[in-house]
């Protein structure tokens, strides 16, 4: 599963390129800093919260899950998660959920974001995922561009329900 990333850097500075590998527990912290690191993520994470340890355990423990870090010398730069669904649609095809994509701000623009969405999209193909699917909050206008020059195309309406309340 882990990948280290071939293309050249398109900015200025010298560095070693990132190595996309799964997570592990160690890395908690700082992906939570990622997943906070935004305006809507600064209203819904809770850095330092217990249940980020419990919550990456289910996910460690489940083999539908792919959760993966973008490492540079041993700093995380980025992340993202990975869900495959099996289902009967479309003649039994399993569907890969793309999540949590997030780059460190200061990694911003340089393509990393970029060459990570990529590296998803061979991982779900290879496990046999027919289709990729990602929901983006409609506030997201900048990563909805993202996803488009990437190839994703607005096709559904995405709704949720709020069980907490």
């Amino acid at each position: 599963m882990d990948a280290q990333f071939t293309r050249t850097w398109s900015y200025g500075r010298t560095m070693t390129p990132p190595v996309l590998r799964s997570a592990a527990e160690a890395d908690l912290s700082a992906i939570v800093d990622l997943l906070a690191d935004d305006p809507l993520g600064r209203l819904r994470e809770k850095p330092g919260d217990p249940a980020y340890a419990a919550a990456f355990a289910a996910i460690e423990a489940d083999p539908n899950q792919l959760l993966a870090v973008a490492d540079r010398d041993g700093e995380i730069v980025g992340t993202l998660q990975l869900t495959f669904i099996p289902g009967l649609s479309h003649a039994g095809a399993t569907r890969a959920q793309l999540e949590a994509v997030r780059v460190r701000e200061d990694e911003r623009g340089n393509g990393l974001g970029g060459e990570m969405v990529r590296w998803a999209v061979a991982q779900a193909r290879g496990r046999g995922a027919r289709i990729l699917q990602l929901t983006s909050n409609n506030s997201r206008e900048r990563a909805h561009r993202f996803y488009e020059r990437l190839g994703f195309e607005r096709s559904h309406v995405g709704m949720k329900l709020d069980l907490t309340g």
